[in-house]
């Protein structure tokens, strides 16, 4: 399995590269070098000295010069390094099935609560408060991560939500489906939605089933006053009758966001996506080892999905 997930990286890599323009295309060490390189560290979860070391290569990725810490680290922070890890992350995750459904969901990535990075905060976690950052993410239902943000642990999800469906592809059938928690219930969020041809799927805020207010039964859907209902736009007003009318069904459909936590866990498992290592501080190093992370699972994802259509063939 492992030399498979190398394989369909490197292919992926190589490909990358044809289509960035390298400035440094002439320097002794390849762009194609420095990003695997770096892939390379991020899949044993070490930092950039310990992929600068020879002892540390193996018969499945050995390149035959190694650059010293000060040019790797420098090339992997460069434009082009981080256009041909974009193009990675945009070729493997395309790689399936196209699908009418989509989850929005975070996974907090916490740090030591000593810390001095500077970019790290403390926020909300189930149980109580950690401090770190937060990985946003669109996932598909067929768990491929299609669009994803790192942001501090405080960053309103509500603000990165709205960034993340500014890179949705538009429906023009408007037949998609997005589901999320009760955070993502905001007029903003379902007004961006309904211009990309979407629909949100969420619980509702204040959530009255039975239709009446504070001041006693209403006759508006769920106690909301008409000048709210106008200003939401028919979006959300079409989610909110849909709550009163079919609360059961609404319930049932959004079970189907529990399979989010699913692509979680492998990250988290498979992928060692967890609380982050002592060298992953600061938002640029987290966003860029989250990334690698990322490709990684998908990389493995697809030689699953390829290992499982050649036992059945």
């Amino acid at each position: 399995m492992d030399r498979k997930i190398w394989r369909i990286v490197m292919a992926a890599v190589r490909a990358a590269c044809r289509e960035v323009w390298d400035p440094m295309r002439e320097c002794e060490y390849p762009l194609r070098q420095v990003v695997a390189m770096y892939l390379w560290a991020v899949w044993h979860d070490r930092n950039l000295t310990w992929a600068c070391d020879p002892d540390h290569y193996g018969r499945l990725f050995r390149p035959r010069k190694l650059p010293s810490l000060s040019q790797f680290s420098r090339r992997i922070r460069t434009d082009a390094a981080r256009a041909v890890l974009q193009h990675v992350h945009d070729r493997l995750r395309a790689c399936g099935v196209a699908s009418e459904t989509g989850y929005f969901d975070g996974k907090p990535l916490t740090v030591s609560p000593v810390s001095k990075d500077p970019d790290a905060r403390r926020g909300h976690v189930t149980g109580g408060f950690a401090k770190g950052y937060k990985l946003h993410a669109y996932v598909n239902e067929h768990r491929r991560i299609v669009v994803w943000s790192v942001m501090p642990l405080n960053t309103d999800e509500k603000a990165v939500g709205r960034a993340l469906i500014e890179y949705l592809p538009a429906d023009p059938l408007g037949r998609q489906l997005d589901m999320a928690d009760g955070n993502f219930d905001a007029a903003p969020l379902h007004k961006a939605e309904a211009a990309k041809g979407r629909r949100l799927l969420t619980p509702l805020k204040g959530q009255n089933r039975v239709g009446s207010g504070p001041d006693g039964p209403s006759d508006t859907p769920s106690g909301h006053h008409p000048v709210t209902l106008r200003q939401m736009g028919p979006a959300r007003r079409e989610l909110v009758a849909a709550w009163d009318a079919h609360p059961g069904l609404c319930e049932f459909v959004l079970k189907a966001r529990n399979n989010v936590e699913g692509t979680f866990s492998v990250l988290t498992v498979a992928c060692q996506l967890g609380p982050l290592p002592a060298f992953a501080r600061r938002l640029e190093r987290v966003r860029r080892f989250a990334g690698a992370k990322i490709i990684l699972y998908h990389a493995r994802l697809l030689a699953q999905e390829q290992q499982e259509l050649e036992a059945a063939a």
